[in-house]
């Protein structure tokens, strides 16, 4: 692979159950990088591989308990996968299974040239084996005597079988991560990796009898064993593209891999020393990504904790579900799952900001203009927001930081509401020459918002562009004129057509389980105490914009808000963390309770209290329907 070229796989995925939100959110990220690779580069300069993995014990046993055979099995739970990506938008030039013969053939013709070479060898191993894993474990990798992942007592297996002299490469391997420090990223998975190879490496036992597995490609020089399943199904990455003789390997290969971190050991260790012990190239980077936690632990079937990715995006739409796991989690860490958290997204980032924005301009147009806006002079008031924006999506894409580039282009859209609300076009006459300038202006910017939206929400990034009468993203412009887009432009035109509603709020409340029925008497019902209207009058309500938001440490509720009234700025503090989360507010327009007497709260002075509204636990922000200035009085 050449820098004009980009190979991105993920892991195959193990077919012993249907897909879960874990899969999906591996394989939404390696769409999004494609897609954004392919504005980068061109669309035939990107290779986007994934699959599923389909050998070994664990899927005999699956197979059996389904009373299928073992290829009916995997058929059936292959396709299932199949279909699930197309449904989730996912566009891989391949997808690759293990049980194909081009596959197979390969994982034969790599075993015996690492045998001819010297580095397969017979041998009598004893050790603990997890049935769950599929792998030998050491006494130091156990917890407690138990597989540290299915947290069961291993069985002692004492067997003879066919081993790779992976212990040879162990110095080679912690000198590449040495002289490469990017290899594996982020850094704590490579620190994690340096940390195991302070440890002598042991050899690695290949293969397992046929007189206890079958189902498995047999070792091309011993039939009485069959490959184990690791060592089978790393070999993808590179069967896929026709290796040893296909053009396809010649042109992409090394690779850039995308795995979680369950896997970072078979991947950093395993697959390096094979492609060395083979004479091939390592790949490129190997990028791991944490866990969804669901209620503060691992999403695990055993405990119905697994989220199945089609209902939520069955439920909210395809983009919705993109949006929240791309933006939710820290690419390397952990994150927590809720569907309120997902709501909450949905309507304040979604609805609130993208939507209002899109609707407003485009409406605004038509209603002016019958749908057509020109502009003759320069117009790069936003200019500089836009080569900012896209200058910040591409160096957090370049470390997959996909959290930190969807905020770039949030804090473009925010910069294109204050636009608006400081030059209010509503308020203006339509045959103004200003009036056309900042519609025209915000056109302009929504088409290079689309643009970098592509990657990470492709349906609605079509739908604003068929909106604004733009071709598509891909055909209508390349990732480096973004940047440029409204610099130097002396004319133009945009025809608008009918302005879809992007993302309507979401008003149903999020279902809950049922509460413990308690026996109690019943609440008396109490009616408010009525005020006058000079009771009212002394609540000083203002429109405030919040600035910035930031978590309080050591509160699971609190965030603190810097926000402006006038010239004024007040620090606020409100407990809508678990709703509004910190980065969703810069920009927003809220409603305040100016007047307040000013409360400490966590050793913070608050200088008001922002107004939402509840219903059965959902809370929404009030805010003003319209843009409007900050210190507006709320009558």
């Amino acid at each position: 692979m050449s820098d004009e070229t980009f190979y991105l796989t993920t892991p195959i995925y193990y077919v012993n159950a249907t897909p879960h939100l874990g899969h999906a959110y591996t394989t939404i990220l390696a769409d999004t990088m494609a897609r954004f690779q392919k504005l980068r580069l061109g669309t035939e300069q990107v290779y986007f591989l994934t699959g599923t993995d389909e050998h070994g014990d664990k899927i005999v046993q699956a197979a059996a308990q389904a009373g299928e055979s073992p290829q009916a099995y995997v058929d059936r739970i292959s396709g299932i996968f199949l279909e699930t990506w197309a449904r989730l938008g996912l566009a891989p030039n391949q997808f690759i299974r293990t049980t194909g013969e081009p596959h197979k053939r390969a994982v034969q013709r790599f075993l015996q040239q690492i045998y001819d070479a010297g580095d397969i060898y017979f041998g009598e191993y004893g050790g603990h084996y997890c049935f769950g894993c599929e792998r030998f474990y050491t006494e130091k990798e156990l917890e407690d005597g138990k597989c540290p992942d299915h947290q069961t007592t291993p069985t002692f297996i004492k067997e003879q079988n066919y081993f790779f002299r992976m212990g040879k490469y162990q110095e080679w391997l912690i000198d590449h991560i040495h002289r490469h420090p990017d290899f594996i990223r982020p850094e704590r998975y490579r620190n994690e990796v340096l940390a195991f190879l302070r440890e002598p490496l042991e050899d690695l036992c290949i293969s397992r009898p046929a007189a206890r597995l079958t189902w498995g490609i047999p070792l091309p020089f011993d039939d009485r064993y069959v490959t184990y399943v690791w060592f089978d199904a790393l070999i993808n990455y590179i069967s896929a593209l026709g290796w040893p003789d296909g053009d396809a390997f010649r042109r992409f290969w090394p690779a850039q891999h995308l795995i979680a971190k369950d896997i970072l050991k078979p991947h950093a260790i395993y697959w390096p020393t094979m492609l060395k012990a083979a004479g091939l190239p390592p790949f490129r980077h190997l990028n791991v990504h944490g866990y969804w936690r669901i209620e503060e632990a691992k999403m695990s079937k055993s405990r119905g904790t697994v989220v199945r990715p089609l209902d939520l995006a069955d439920k909210y739409g395809v983009d919705a579900f993109r949006y929240f796991v791309l933006r939710e989690m820290t690419f390397g860490l952990d994150a927590g799952f809720s569907e309120d958290a997902l709501v909450a997204r949905l309507n304040a980032d979604l609805a609130n900001d993208l939507g209002n924005l899109y609707s407003r301009v485009l409406k605004l147009i038509r209603r002016y203009y019958g749908g057509t806006v020109t502009h003759a002079s320069d117009n790069g008031e936003l200019a500089d927001a836009v080569h900012t924006a896209a200058a910040a999506v591409a160096a957090a894409m370049e470390r997959f930081a996909y959290s930190e580039a969807l905020a770039a282009i949030w804090s473009l859209i925010s910069s294109t509401n204050k636009y608006l609300v400081t030059n209010e076009p509503w308020k203006s006459d339509p045959e103004d020459a200003r009036t056309k300038e900042v519609l025209f202006t915000a056109a302009e910017i929504l088409h290079a918002t689309a643009t970098l939206l592509w990657p990470f929400l492709p349906q609605t990034a079509e739908r604003m562009l068929q909106g604004l009468g733009a071709p598509n993203s891909t055909a209508s412009i390349h990732f480096h004129d973004i940047g440029s887009l409204l610099k130097g432009r002396q004319t133009g035109q945009w025809q608008v057509g009918e302005v879809p509603s992007l993302f309507p709020r979401i008003q149903a409340t999020v279902a809950k389980p049922p509460a413990v029925e308690k026996k109690s008497a019943p609440a008396p019902e109490v009616t408010p105490e009525q005020i006058t209207i000079e009771d009212f009058r002394r609540v000083d309500l203002r429109v405030a914009e919040v600035i910035e938001a930031e978590a309080i440490k050591g509160s699971k509720k609190l965030v603190k808000l810097r926000v402006k009234l006038n010239d004024e700025e007040r620090t606020v503090v409100a407990g809508l963390k678990e709703h509004y989360p910190p980065e969703s507010w810069a920009g927003k327009r809220i409603i305040l309770v100016a007047n307040l007497k000013p409360t400490s709260l966590m050793g913070i002075t608050s200088q008001g209290m922002v107004l939402a509204a509840e219903d059965d636990g959902r809370i929404v922000l009030l805010a003003p329907e319209q843009p409007i200035s900050s210190g507006s009085k709320v009558r």
